[in-house]
């Protein structure tokens, strides 16, 4: 950055490890550009080392390994548009580096374990995002992957899970009261006594009553519909696909909750589905299918995983734009 921009943005994205932060990331990255986006990984703020947490007895979930205080700081100053010496914790050694020096952006997004955990940190943000994954999902994802990547065993994969879980639902998980929208991806309705998880029943519940933030919804707004629009307009095999939209409360607050369930074969006949969605805050007809083709290899790209991270990433563009008053490009003019 040569120059202090006139308005930060900071984003928030939180979630529990192999979420698909990292995905959703790259989805941002689309829309606004690297050059416009500085990433900050909270995993950075771990007070304590992989050593001295296993001595201490706490999981890094846990706020006691953690260094709230200094993440407030660097993230305020951040956001008042001024640089950082940011610490560094290295996954590799589980040790931390010395700092690293970080300019401020137009954009800052803080991704990771507690992005929304401290209400200092959480007033800063501007718009917040939770990646909800159910535990049925978060255990076959998990195993799939450490079982094929990481060559570890089965009952040892079941054992990280479930020494992880008190900390997750004390300190993580209760963060989704606090976003703007959550992202929940659970099992499907459509498949009976489903193991494989791969067909995925995704939810959008966005809140009702944030300033500037208009939901996405299906035809008509404040309606409850349920709708299956496979047929010669959009290709499904089995399961097929059925879609629910309509208001609902979570966590005492009303939201509008959209649902997609199933999984579509051509990408390119989402500008269909795009087509009875209102409210997308896309800049052209088509911009939504756009993102989604550019990269069809995303994990969820055809699902509602990322149907729904395309839809909240156009909805930060937005905020962006109304916050600053400046134009970001639409995504076909940076393709």
């Amino acid at each position: 950055m040569t120059s202090k921009p006139d308005r930060v943005v900071l984003i928030g994205v939180a979630g529990d490890s192999g979420c698909g932060k990292s995905t959703f990331l790259r989805r941002l990255a689309d829309l606004f550009g690297d050059e416009f986006m500085t990433v900050i990984c909270l995993d950075d703020y771990h007070s304590l080392d992989r050593k001295q947490r296993k001595a201490a007895g706490v999981t890094a979930l846990n706020p006691k390994a953690n260094n709230f205080d200094l993440m407030y700081e660097q993230i305020k100053a951040l956001k008042e548009g001024y640089g950082i010496d940011k610490p560094i914790y290295n996954h590799e050694t589980g040790e931390l580096d010395p700092p690293e020096r970080v300019e401020t952006n137009r954009v800052v997004v803080i991704e990771g374990l507690h992005p929304m955990y401290d209400e200092r940190v959480r007033e800063l943000l501007d718009f917040s995002v939770y990646l909800d994954i159910s535990d049925e999902v978060k255990i076959s994802w998990k195993i799939q992957r450490d079982m094929a990547e990481r060559g570890h065993r089965y009952e040892d994969v079941l054992a990280s899970i479930k020494a992880r879980k008190p900390d997750f639902d004390a300190y993580i998980d209760v963060q989704k009261q606090y976003a703007d929208v959550v992202i929940q991806v659970l099992p499907t309705n459509l498949i009976p006594d489903d193991e494989e998880r791969k067909v995925l029943r995704v939810r959008l519940i966005q809140r009702d009553g944030v300033e500037g933030f208009e939901p996405v919804y299906l035809f008509d707004e404040g309606s409850t519909i349920d709708w299956i629009p496979c047929g010669r307009k959009l290709t499904c095999s089995y399961p097929g696909i059925r879609m629910h939209y309509g208001p609902d409360a979570y966590y005492g607050h009303e939201v509008s909750m959209l649902e997609v369930d199933g999984q579509f074969d051509r990408l390119e006949e989402m500008i269909y589905l795009e087509s009875h969605l209102s409210n997308t805050s896309t800049k052209h007809y088509g911009e939504m299918t756009e993102l989604l083709l550019k990269h069809r290899e995303y994990p969820g790209s055809n699902n509602g995983t990322g149907l729904f991270q395309v839809l909240v990433g156009l909805k930060m563009r937005a905020a962006y734009e109304r916050l600053t008053g400046e134009v970001v490009a639409a995504a076909a003019a940076q393709v």
